[in-house]
């Protein structure tokens, strides 16, 4: 785990100029964070529904065909990537009108940054199981919310109330970015792709 990573959970108020000092020495050193980290939930969500499977009713497992979780895995993992990338695209914009001028890479490379949390929980995919998921996932978004309120004014220069007005807006349309991309990945996988499903019985 790379020192900005870890500075994120155990520094979160000064780790952010370090980011900003990396971005502005090498304007695409946010690229291996995000494409890396960004395979953890699909690598651990393949694993889950194929190897582990989940149980809706008594006494039956379901999986996933190997086929089907990869299509699903594949999905996710562009999804999250191009969500990252809109996101950083209306950081930018939205900074012009905060008279921030951060480039279109930084913008990207603090999205990256912010939805860390939302990668490393991820993991939960190993053991697919849909309160797990609910647990994990609203830590992830407890975190990533304080992360973009707390790193944003620092990101991008800008002053505490502005930064924080900034932070609401980029909160507000994250969330609807990542519920319409999610939503057309799934409509995408079942009415397009055509999951298979693998049903056992257990006990």
């Amino acid at each position: 785990m790379s020192a900005p990573i870890v500075k994120l959970f155990t520094q979160p108020n000064y780790v952010w100029t370090d980011i900003r000092k990396e971005e502005e020495a090498h304007p695409c050193h946010y690229l291996a964070h995000l494409l890396l980290l960004a395979m953890i939930p699909a690598v651990c969500l393949f694993v889950g529904t194929t190897y582990v499977g989940w149980s809706l009713v008594e006494n039956e497992l379901v999986k996933l065909s190997t086929a089907s979780a990869l299509q699903l895995c594949v999905l996710l993992y562009v999804t999250i990537v191009v969500g990252v990338a809109l996101m950083g695209l209306f950081i930018r914009w939205m900074s012009r009108t905060f008279d921030a001028r951060p480039t279109v890479n930084q913008c990207i490379g603090f999205a990256a940054y912010t939805v860390t949390p939302y990668f490393l929980a991820g993991i939960a995919g190993l053991y697919p199981s849909r309160w797990l998921a609910i647990v994990v996932l609203g830590a992830a978004s407890i975190y990533s919310t304080f992360l973009l309120f707390v790193g944003l004014p620092t990101f991008m220069h800008e002053r505490k109330e502005q930064g924080l007005l900034n932070a609401a807006c980029v909160w507000g349309v994250g969330l609807l970015v990542l519920v319409t991309l999610l939503v057309s990945m799934i409509l995408l996988w079942f009415n397009v792709l055509t999951p298979e499903y693998l049903r056992t019985t257990v006990g």
